[in-house]
């Protein structure tokens, strides 16, 4: 069974959530998503509209979602790989080059997919004026 790991917040699900999800869950058998919890968020300076519990939930319910686990900190990333048995880490192709998901290539495959033109929960919430 091929094991695949993607990271995120997960916030205000939109269709570049469900999108990504299918493409990475099209790499392998079994797709585990990590999501930022609200203090990990806060450490990177994000605020998010919907609680951990709730985008947990949200995550749970989409078809190609087997296991969510909660993201607190960036350096558990190794851990995970390890703890999960991951073949391959999928992040969306802003974070190509990140060192952050480059030292995971001595562990495992790391892909990068391009994000869905047109949509982010950052443009959500500046069209609904939540954020200038």
């Amino acid at each position: 069974m091929k094991r695949v790991l993607t990271y995120g917040t997960f916030d205000l699900m939109h269709y570049g959530h469900i999108r990504i999800l299918k493409r990475a869950k099209a790499l392998g058998d079994y797709l585990v998503v990590a999501v930022s919890t609200e203090e990990f968020n806060s450490l990177k300076g994000k605020k998010t509209y919907h609680n951990f519990e709730t985008r947990k939930k949200m995550l749970e319910a989409v078809r190609y979602v087997d296991l969510v686990i909660p993201e607190n900190t960036w350096e558990q990333k190794f851990d995970d790989v390890r703890r999960y048995e991951i073949d391959t880490v999928v992040m969306g192709g802003d974070w190509e080059g990140n060192e952050k998901f480059e030292v995971l290539k001595d562990k495992c495959e790391v892909v990068y997919l391009p994000r869905t033109e047109g949509i982010s929960t950052s443009k959500i919430k500046k069209d609904l004026g939540m954020v200038n």
